[in-house]
């Protein structure tokens, strides 16, 4: 999302230090019996590689992929009318779907559909939900058109170009404050608040109509995630070697299985085996360990607040498919969900997107009015606005639009 955001592009954040790095193959998922199915860059290689489904992936996928650049402003658009509608319709009659029905239907075997329902899984939703299917296609039509690179040195580049360019604006940052209410803003003729509901509750409560509180009270938590990041004495020696080729590795196993798994932390169960997401950095960027070194880091979807610790479960995942992997950890590192929160306030009991995604909440996150409040010139502009959690910076750019909009109202 980040390399393909309008926002992130507008801007030159190269020149400010951020550089993408592409690994050989975006995806990988192996599988039980030594072998792995590979999301490769071009819709064509992935589909020679899932034997009955190869037509039907080409035919479902290469569409989405070839008209990417007219497709995606729409996707992460807040809702309204499309640019390209009838592109869009496409999209929607697929979108719409349950991840696992949508699998099921499309494609006739194991290795196919156990790609396509672990990238769906990225929803952090059942898979059994109606529109769970939108992150399948998306985030796979995204990897065959602009890549699932990483970026040199660490996601915290990508926030250090944008600080770096926008200082050179003349930004001004202040840090290592915490602004309890929005009367400590009283100099700031425009806010834009960068937080969850239940932030803008409480720095904003005392200044909200009862009617707008109501329906941020409402606002619905997705589960929590529980994350372990690894130092290693070498890269991951995984079964199937192909796995090697990408940098983020999905260890989840069938779609019967990966579909169990989701829709536990939705009834507050545990899970034994659970979808781990993983990402192995080391590999495609020297900076990211010593020489010789590795690092690699995953998660899993628990409950939203879960006390559960999950370290075991998700290593036992790993060793699964990686036969050796414990023996080369040097040291681990672990954030549950209230270690998440902890770092930032808006991860609500472990919640990393700003809000469960479900149907309603995906077009409305989280009322009607998206970005603006019912306060003067305030506005939210979270990954609980839409289009929702991802490394894009389009809530931000859609909330500072319908801000600058209505200044230069004012000033007309």
């Amino acid at each position: 999302m980040a390399v393909t955001s309008q926002v992130f592009n507008s801007f030159p954040l190269a020149e400010h230090g951020l550089q993408w790095i592409h690994p050989e193959a975006p995806l990988a998922h192996p599988l039980d019996d030594g072998s792995a199915v590979v999301l490769e860059g071009s819709v064509e290689e992935t589909a020679r590689h899932l034997g009955k489904d190869d037509a039907m992936y080409r035919r479902l996928m290469a569409p989405l992929a070839k008209h990417w650049q007219e497709l995606s402003p729409d996707l992460l658009a807040p809702l309204g009318f499309p640019k390209h509608p009838f592109l869009f319709a496409r999209f929607g009659a697929l979108a719409l779907w349950p991840a696992a029905l949508s699998a099921r239907l499309a494609f006739r075997e194991a290795p196919a559909r156990a790609l396509f329902a672990g990238i769906a899984a990225h929803s952090i939703l059942p898979l059994e939900s109606p529109g769970s299917a939108a992150f399948g296609w998306v985030l796979g039509a995204a990897a065959h058109a602009v890549g699932w690179p990483i970026a040199k040195g660490g996601s915290q580049s990508i926030s250090d170009a944008l600080a770096s360019y926008f200082q050179s604006l003349g930004g001004h940052i202040v840090t290592n404050m915490t602004v309890r209410n929005l009367n400590e803003l009283k100099e700031a003729s425009t806010i834009l608040l960068d937080v969850t509901p239940r932030q803008v509750i409480s720095i904003a409560g005392d200044r909200l109509p009862d009617g707008y509180r109501r329906k941020l009270e409402r606002y619905r938590y997705g589960p929590g995630v529980f994350k372990m990041d690894w130092a290693l004495s070498g890269p991951i020696p995984w079964n199937a070697s192909e796995c090697s080729r990408a940098a983020t590795v999905h260890l989840g196993g069938t779609i019967e299985e990966m579909a169990a798994a989701e829709r536990a932390p939705w009834e507050n169960r545990v899970t034994e085996r659970p979808f781990v997401l993983l990402t192995q950095p080391s590999l495609f960027d020297s900076s990211r360990a010593p020489v010789g070194k590795h690092t690699a880091w995953g998660y899993c979807h628990v409950a939203n607040g879960s006390t559960v610790d999950m370290a075991d479960r998700i290593e036992d995942q790993v060793e699964r498919f990686a036969s050796g992997f414990r023996s080369r950890i040097l040291a681990r590192s672990i954030l549950t969900p209230a270690d998440m929160e902890r770092h930032n306030a808006n991860l609500v009991g472990g919640d990393i997107s700003g809000g469960a995604a479900n149907f309603s909440q995906l077009f409305l996150r989280p009322t009607r009015t998206t970005y603006r409040t019912p306060i003067d010139n305030v506005y939210l502009c979270s990954s609980s606005t839409p289009p929702g959690g991802g490394v894009h910076g389009m809530c931000g750019y859609h909330a500072a639009h319908m801000a600058l909009t209505r200044m230069n109202k004012e000033e007309s």
